[in-house]
């Protein structure tokens, strides 16, 4: 006879995954930087008793190419041959640990990998002449703690967490490249910073806000979300976008939103995910002031997902695809269309769809109840 609540913990357990790994879609030009959940588990099961740890890892790579001014794709740029292309590699480690009943601290460390390729950075798009440039390191680190609102034990099927960290400017956000066929006679060789789309860091301290939860329905589903808000205070970081303009990096607020369902299949320890997803940067923050060069936007997904359970073993995959993509009008835009009267609405590029893969292991504390129990695992 089935378990019923063994089913709907470790239905709930595979999805933990694909929420601890749930990083921020770094739209291309609009540079959403990486994040993860505080919480590292989202149910009764895989809530960590005090004295358990998680550590896991999560790879992400995009291509960015599809330019859009508001929702309006640019189209003639790709049939030009003038498109920004970015490639972009991510790999996040990350740690949570339970130190009390309900309670849970992380930490994530992220590293980046990105290629740029562009003309207009290289003699302008008549030129025709395409070049690449390069970033890579560590980016901005975060840790933080939250706490389940719910106790466990009287509601197995349904929690929600409320977790508050810090996001720590250790990525260098003003990583230099070489630029090809600068000045008057286009004979000249620049080295300069890099694009702010691939700069590792942003520059600044930051306060991320996270709200994650899930209701168990019936045997074979659940529904999940997860809410996220990154305050940076600072306006900007005082690397100017290009020698003499004027023009500083903005350290821009970002958020995300991730709403979906998971479905336990009849194949062991397999289940599949279908949800939504929502990340961007606002072009105004909430704290601070809001000048600088930024390109807000947004990009709205569908994400279907697999997940695997093996014991303590949890894997996912998942291949967010856009279906909107909007290049909102920036602080300056709007400062400069009122000072001059004239319509002014940059562009940035966008990507297709994401491709996520997860990794996370869980140890048990010598103490603890579930010492020697394999979690995530189905019983029948």
């Amino acid at each position: 006879m089935k378990n019923l609540y063994t089913y709907r913990f470790t239905l709930l357990s595979l999805s933990f995954i694909v929420f601890i790994s749930f990083q921020a879609l770094s739209q291309g030009c609009v540079a959403i930087r990486s994040f993860s959940g505080c919480g590292g588990s989202i149910n009764n099961s895989a809530i960590l008793m005090p004295g358990e740890s998680v550590v896991g890892t999560n790879f992400r790579y995009f291509k960015s190419f599809r330019h859009f001014r508001g929702s309006h794709e640019e189209k003639e740029r790709i049939e030009n041959g003038t498109e920004v292309i970015n490639h972009s590699y991510f790999l996040d480690t990350y740690f949570n640990y339970a130190f009390a009943k309900r309670f849970y601290a992380s930490a994530t460390i992220p590293l980046v990998y990105h290629e740029r390729s562009s003309m207009y950075e290289h003699g302008g798009n008549d030129y025709g002449d395409r070049h690449k440039t390069y970033a890579q390191g560590l980016a901005d680190i975060r840790v933080g703690a939250g706490y389940w609102l719910i106790n466990p034990e009287k509601s197995p099927t349904a929690n929600l967490s409320l977790a508050l960290g810090v996001k720590l400017p250790t990525g260098k956000y003003d990583y230099e490249g070489t630029f090809y066929n600068q000045g008057q006679e286009k004979n000249d060789t620049d080295v300069r910073p890099v694009d702010q789309s691939i700069q590792p860091g942003d520059g600044g301290y930051g306060m991320t806000t996270e709200l994650q939860g899930f209701v168990a329905l019936g045997d074979y589903f659940a529904f999940n979300g997860y809410l996220f808000y990154l305050i940076n205070p600072k306006e900007t970081n005082g690397v100017e976008r290009r020698p003499g303009s004027g023009s500083e990096f903005s350290v821009p607020d970002q958020y995300a939103a991730r709403l979906g369902f998971n479905y336990m299949t009849p194949v062991h320890g397999l289940d599949l995910y279908l949800g939504g997803r929502l990340e961007g940067i606002p072009a105004f923050d909430l704290i601070g002031g809001s000048d600088g060069f930024r390109r807000p936007g947004y990009a709205i997904s569908i994400e279907p997902g697999v997940n695997m359970s093996y014991k303590r073993l949890l894997l996912n995959f998942s291949v967010p695809i856009a279906l909107v993509r909007n290049r909102t009008q920036s602080f300056t835009d709007k400062q400069r269309e009122r000072e001059t009267g004239e319509p002014r609405h940059g562009d940035a590029a966008f990507a297709d769809y994401l491709i996520n893969f997860g990794i996370t292991y869980k140890f048990f504390s010598k103490k603890s109840s579930h010492s020697g129990t394999p979690d995530f695992e189905i019983t029948n």
